[in-house]
């Protein structure tokens, strides 16, 4: 039986960093559903960037922003007395980056859909901005919201050449899950790697079933 502590690791981080993106991307995806500015194309592109380029590249552009001697990174030193790099605290960052698209893009959907109607007609019944976002744009987003937190969840647990270029292979501080099914085809322990890569296997297929049965089930509704 494998060691499940990378599975419980990466459980951690990815209940961490899709809470904390969806705080952050909350404001960047309504943004971009309702802006008209000329900017949105430059907004939509950084915040996609992640799924086009390769992880290695996102690892290793972190890895030098976020080591010590960097002013990120020394900056974290002196708050914390730890660093980012080869810790969780910067496995969180790394995933928050990598994983944006995920959690921006089904959330701008989501608003877009709902469209201006619904909070101009807040507007004309005197809600505030923020009472008919709360009120009334969130709860007639949820399928949205479900999707993007869900999706988010997986893709971090799925995470790779990220982790692996900001924290390493440390047991217990850094060793998720994807990790530790490399570490057992390299020293050729098949039978710890089929017992990880099948829960891995096994929870894609939860997430996706999940997702598209959501989906087909607004789509009846809205039918």
């Amino acid at each position: 039986m494998p060691d499940l502590t990378p599975v419980l690791l990466s459980l951690q981080l990815a209940l961490v960093t899709t809470a904390l993106l969806f705080v952050l991307a909350l404001p960047v995806a309504y943004w971009l559903a309702m802006t008209r500015s000329g900017f949105k194309p430059v907004v939509e592109a950084v915040t996609a960037l992640p799924l086009v380029l390769p992880p290695t590249v996102i690892g290793f552009y972190l890895l030098l922003a976020l080591n010590p001697s960097a002013p990120i990174g020394s900056f974290w030193v002196s708050l914390t007395g730890d660093t980012l790099v080869f810790s969780f605290s910067g496995l969180v960052v790394a995933s928050l980056i990598y994983s944006l698209p995920f959690m921006v893009q089904p959330l701008q959907s989501a608003f877009e859909s709902v469209g201006r109607g619904p909070m101009e007609a807040a507007s004309v019944l005197r809600a505030s901005r923020l009472d008919a976002f709360f009120n009334v744009m969130l709860p007639a987003s949820t399928r949205g919201i479900v999707t993007a937190c869900v999706l988010t969840f997986a893709h971090t647990i799925g995470e790779f050449g990220v982790v692996l270029m900001v924290g390493g292979n440390i047991p217990d501080r850094t060793r998720v899950v994807s990790i530790a099914i490399f570490e057992q085809v390299e020293a050729v322990n098949y039978g710890d790697a089929h017992v990880l890569s099948g829960g891995m296997l096994i929870f894609a297929f939860l997430t996706l079933f999940v997702v598209y049965a959501l989906n087909r089930r607004h789509a009846v509704r809205v039918g």
